[in-house]
């Protein structure tokens, strides 16, 4: 652990440690954390300039090493053990919960349930009572998941039907699968799709039918997988510029969309400048904002909307 990525989780391991082995000499420390005496040297020469805000001699954490000794003071705040607020535990104990019941996890699951158990002992009471009123379940059509699991375990080619919102169709997919990862809280299956020739996500409940092939899945060499780290959706360059005016109430469209340019505009109003994928998209979303937002640019787009909507009104209209 001589990295400094490492570097700062070290450092908060190695002061509540000396605090509670009083008199260590450095070259017992150095062996119990996998450091040259050098290493470990520079490490308390930097705990030596950390403390509290203020930065006064009585604020920062007071350690010397003369003769090899260790002796360390006024440390007392980074050697308390780490509270979690009910909040936090809360958020905590729902990701873990939601972590087991992931399809691939297999046998680690028996561990992540001890180890839930163990949080809500620890935090109490209060955040076990609020996480257990979150419902966390993965999204699945019939029979999808089993089959898509069989085909990752054996590594067979899937034949998928399945529909896409953005053309409300059902297309065709032949799939080599590759894995299966949870974002914008849904379950995708990843894959080498022939179809579009290259990588592609595919969302379970939207998989009307699953077919596991005799045919052994082999994605090419050099496909890679796809990074969800900042969501599903990833807008192409190519793809038209579009411009929103949207309310206040309306202002997590930039929070949840990549967009290309944010303006504030008073009033908690914004102007968002994001591509759209296809028109059809652009469209509901426009509709889903209702009165919190419109689209301004391109004026075909806009018009498009208008039609929609006051397509959606005369049907409203005429019932009884």
């Amino acid at each position: 652990m001589s990295g400094s990525a490492d570097r700062l989780p070290r450092l908060l391991a190695l002061v509540p440690y000396l605090m509670s082995h009083p008199g260590a000499q450095v070259g017992e420390v150095a062996e119990v954390f996998g450091l040259s005496e050098k290493q470990l040297i520079d490490d308390l020469q930097l705990v030596w300039m950390c403390g509290l805000p203020g930065h006064t001699p009585g604020d920062l954490i007071d350690v010397s090493w003369d003769g090899g000794e260790i002796v360390i003071d006024n440390a007392d705040t980074i050697a308390r053990p780490l509270r979690l607020g009910i909040d936090e535990a809360s958020a905590l104990l729902v990701a873990l919960r939601m972590l087991a019941a992931m399809p691939d996890v297999g046998s680690d699951g028996d561990a992540l349930s001890r180890v839930v158990a163990k949080l809500e002992q620890a935090a109490g009471a209060g955040a076990a009572a609020v996480s257990s009123q979150v419902a966390v379940d993965v999204d699945a059509a019939p029979d999808a998941l089993p089959r898509v699991r069989d085909g990752l375990t054996r590594k067979r080619r899937l034949s998928l039907r399945y529909y896409v919102p953005g053309r409300d169709e059902v297309t065709p997919r032949e799939v080599d699968p590759t894995r299966l990862v949870v974002a914008d809280g849904r379950t995708y299956l990843e894959g080498w799709c022939y179809r579009a020739e290259a990588m592609r996500l595919f969302r379970l409940d939207r998989m009307l039918s699953v077919e596991v092939l005799d045919v052994p899945a082999d994605p090419p060499a050099d496909a890679e997988p796809i990074d969800v780290t900042q969501g599903v959706f990833r807008p192409s360059p190519t793809d038209e510029l579009v411009e929103l005016e949207v309310s206040a109430a309306g202002r997590w469209v930039a929070e949840y969309y990549p967009s290309e340019r944010v303006d504030e505009l008073g009033d908690g109003r914004l102007r968002i400048t994001l591509r759209a994928r296809d028109e059809d998209w652009i469209v509901k979303l426009a509709l889903r904002l209702g009165d919190t937002g419109r689209v301004v640019t391109p004026e075909a787009m806009a018009g498009r909307v208008r039609e929609e909507a006051d397509r959606a009104l005369a049907l409203y209209a005429r019932m009884p």
